[in-house]
């Protein structure tokens, strides 16, 4: 396993910096499958190829254009990931979180993190978006497996709200106002990138998990660790496996994400409006 060192942040977050001109992003975005639109919506945009970036993996899932946009966001300073990287396409934990320790290092003091998933709960929709309240990670090590680095946090950090509540209930506000439904539940992490057998998803079930995917899980550990505030949402893109009798299919995802679009558009600005 790869194992980064301070200096290799850093040196990330300084040739950054110098295409930046001076600006500081507070509020770091991932965007997930077929979200990553809003990235394009920023005002005033700076945009940096991931593999023009010392030390970074570059996202090959579909739907992910593999850039940071940086720039403005209903009048927040953002850093938005459009595309993020998996432990699926060969990455280490600490590869596909690399990217949240360096913008910690620009000045991002939030994280928002979005995803499209496998819906659980059988009293949920596809098509629902859920605010994620906690989640479950019981496979494989940590993206903090490794010799701990002090500059960002310590050895052993809480994970008691890695989802901070003042967030949630900033989110929980910002869907009363639009109007929009909103789900809330505990996403549960798979390696993927076969999606999770009807078996796992009872399994999940029986957990306590409302929601299953292949990300958001190794890059929340790694931004409660560097003490960051983090708001998760997720859009339920379809009914896991054995929920319905069909097959589940990559399109599919993407499809659900574009019919989403505005609903998810708006809720993800109206809550960079009330931080």
């Amino acid at each position: 396993m790869s194992q980064y060192t301070f200096a290799q942040y850093q040196e990330s977050a300084e040739a950054i910096r110098a295409r930046l001109g001076g600006f500081v992003p507070r509020v770091a975005m991932v965007l997930g499958s077929g979200l990553g639109f809003l990235g394009d919506e920023v005002e005033q945009p700076i945009a940096v190829d991931y593999h023009d970036i010392p030390h970074f993996k570059v996202s090959t899932a579909p739907g992910h254009k593999g850039r940071l946009v940086f720039g403005l966001l209903e009048g927040q300073p953002v850093a938005v990931m459009q595309g993020r990287m998996h432990h699926y396409e060969g990455y280490s934990y600490e590869e596909v979180s690399y990217a949240v320790r360096v913008l910690r290092l620009l000045g991002c003091e939030t994280l928002i993190v979005t995803n499209a998933a496998g819906c659980v709960n059988r009293d949920w929709a596809a098509g629902d978006l859920m605010l994620i309240t906690d989640h479950i990670k019981l496979f494989m090590e940590s993206p903090l497996r490794g010799a701990n680095l002090p500059q960002f946090g310590p050895r052993f950090p809480d994970a008691s709200h890695l989802y901070t509540p003042a967030l949630l209930g900033l989110a929980r506000e910002a869907a009363a106002q639009l109007g929009i439904p909103l789900r809330e539940g505990v996403y549960m992490y798979f390696p993927g990138p076969q999606y999770e057998t009807p078996a796992e998803v009872r399994f999940a079930r029986v957990a306590g998990a409302d929601a299953v995917g292949m990300s958001t899980a190794p890059e929340v550990i790694t931004a409660g660790h560097c003490g960051m505030q983090v708001l998760g949402l997720t859009l339920l893109s379809n009914m896991a496996a054995g929920i319905l009798d069909q097959p589940l299919s990559e399109q599919e995802v993407l499809d659900a994400a574009a019919a989403a679009r505005e609903k998810f558009s708006g809720l993800v600005r109206e809550c960079l409006k009330r931080m």
